[in-house]
């Protein structure tokens, strides 16, 4: 006799692990490679001041600021529904 039941399954780590959150953990991780592959200086002009510093630190500041800027805009899009 053939069983048809299926094993049981962690519903937690189905949940967790999706398509959407692993393109995103891929990218985020090229994007870390990128960054920390990009280490010369450059001069970067904010406003007024003139600073130089590595590329990979101002690609980094860029990417959190991103990063918290489409965590803030998807937590906002929710609280309103």
């Amino acid at each position: 006799m053939v069983s048809t039941e299926k094993p049981p399954s962690d519903s937690r780590f189905g949940s967790l692990v999706t398509p959407g959150r692993v393109t995103v953990a891929v990218l985020a991780v090229l994007a870390l490679i990128f960054i920390f592959e990009n280490t010369r200086d450059v001069k970067i002009r904010l406003l007024i001041p003139e600073v130089t510093m590595p590329l990979w630190m101002a690609l980094l500041g860029c990417f959190i600021v991103g990063a918290l800027a489409g965590m803030y805009l998807r937590r906002g899009g929710r609280n309103k529904h």
